[in-house]
């Protein structure tokens, strides 16, 4: 499910939503980072402030959803690429409004609780994590209470990944800890509202049986089919779990003490 084989065209075809918000963030971000005209408005402008939005500047709700550090590549790529990983399965499953509903209403929900936390705050947040951390959420109520929707494989990634992302939000200086973690209990509280009626996600790339002219059948699937799957140890998962909302629950606290 979060494997990726399809080509850059099909990809396209296939993830529309998905494509057009990388495409929105990179060229945002190319506009600031190569000093286009009108980036320093548009970074100005756009920019989320606790402060600003106070003062009625309230679309400072979305727009850092869609702006990345604009002193490096490493911040627009690893969220492109959490993106690219786990978006087309939910945009697949969701569908086009459910999706961006999900994106952008919990990325919204993240930069609000932020705000409300300290609303005379200057400090400047922007980029997607907010959102991306939503993605996560609402795959991890997938897998708890939908659990038929994600084979065990995808599962264990998306715990995997959500584990080690929530450790780096307390490690790594410089992130918004309420950004993240708003952002991914905003995807988890979407959970019971948009994961009715799901699409079954099917891989878009799988290829069909061919036959050569000799009359040989080539199946070019016939690797994954002998696939062992993976399983994952059910106490090992309990405690991974208990551990992410310790963290989480600390970080809460420091930044409203903090």
């Amino acid at each position: 499910m979060f494997f990726r084989g399809e080509s850059f065209k099909d990809f396209l075809r296939f993830y529309p939503i998905v494509s057009a918000i990388i495409a929105l963030q990179v060229v945002i971000w190319a506009f600031m980072y190569f000093n286009l005209p009108y980036w320093l408005e548009m970074y100005y402008y756009g920019i989320g402030q606790n402060l600003a939005i106070q003062q009625g500047d309230y679309w400072r709700l979305v727009t850092p959803i869609f702006m990345h550090d604009i002193n490096g590549i490493t911040h627009i790529l690893f969220n492109s690429f959490a993106l690219v990983l786990f978006g087309p399965a939910l945009e697949t499953m969701l569908g086009k409004m459910k999706f961006i509903l999900l994106y952008l209403g919990s990325g919204v929900f993240a930069n609000l609780f932020t705000y409300l936390i300290d609303m005379e705050s200057t400090t400047l947040h922007l980029g997607a994590s907010g959102a991306i951390y939503a993605l996560l959420g609402f795959i991890i109520y997938l897998v708890f209470f939908v659990p038929g929707m994600l084979d065990p494989a995808s599962r264990q990634i998306a715990l995997t990944y959500t584990f080690i992302g929530v450790v780096m939000t307390f490690i790594q200086p410089g992130v918004s800890i309420p950004g993240h973690v708003f952002g991914l209990v905003g995807g988890f509280a979407f959970g019971p509202i948009l994961a009715n009626n799901l699409n079954v996600y099917r891989p878009q790339y799988t290829r069909r049986r061919k036959t050569s002219p000799d009359g040989v059948n080539f199946d070019p699937n016939r690797w994954n089919k002998r696939r062992r799957r993976l399983r994952i140890n059910p106490n090992l998962s309990a405690i991974l779990w208990w551990v992410v909302i310790i963290l989480a629950a600390l970080g809460f606290i420091a930044s409203i003490i903090f």
